[in-house]
């Protein structure tokens, strides 16, 4: 099921069954549902020229399948950009405006600009060129299943980086997310200034500590 929707105002623009002629911009985001870390958001323009063969939603793919993916988009695609939302801006905006503001961080970093924009979901972030929210644009649309690949190994290479400096709270094996492991180590050691303060998770953790 598809949701078109134009960041431009003008509404005739929202209806138009087709899209502008040009280069077309995937773009997908990391880290929604963690309690910890940035949300990582990616944009690629892909190489008609130069195919890549495999794509797919990142989360069906091996983490080592996603690494050899990651240096192969990033070598033939004709552009990509990875930019985050921190997790300061995670807790003053909310998730949502969080990930579209990465989402919007990453399109503006592209070295080209795009004709037309494919969001995987359903929401659009603030852009100043024509732009389609797909759902399940990830295992749908070549450009998207490129974005969510890089945000998504960004994402899992920040966790290690983490893992090496808090190593109590195990961010390698959960990514972040609220598994029992990650629970308990809340619990045993409080919230490290990496995690999101506004997740009732992190915010009831804090309060029975204070």
């Amino acid at each position: 099921m598809r949701s078109r929707k134009s960041s431009l105002p003008l509404p005739e623009q929202a209806r138009l069954p087709w899209h502008p002629p040009g280069l077309v911009a995937g773009v997908d985001e990391a880290g929604r549902g963690p309690l910890a870390g940035p949300v990582v958001a990616a944009a690629v323009i892909l190489d008609d020229l130069h195919p890549i063969a495999g794509l797919a939603d990142s989360k069906k793919l091996t983490a080592a399948r996603r690494e050899k993916l990651y240096d192969e988009i990033r070598a033939k695609a004709l552009c990509c950009s990875i930019a985050e939302a921190s997790v300061e801006e995670i807790d003053q905006l909310n998730i949502l405006q969080a990930t579209l503001l990465a989402m919007r961080r990453a399109v503006m970093g592209l070295r080209l600009k795009p004709a037309m924009v494919l969001v995987d979901g359903n929401r659009l972030p603030v852009l100043d060129v024509p732009a389609e929210a797909i759902v399940k644009g990830d295992a749908l649309v070549p450009a998207i299943s490129a974005a969510s690949i890089l945000a998504k190994v960004h994402r899992d290479r920040w966790c290690a980086q983490m893992h090496d400096e808090f190593p109590q709270y195990g961010f390698a094996g959960h990514k972040g997310y609220g598994t029992a492991v990650h629970m308990a180590a809340l619990r045993e050691h409080g919230a490290c200034i990496h995690h999101r303060r506004s997740f009732a998770p992190v915010a009831q953790n804090l309060r029975a500590g204070s």
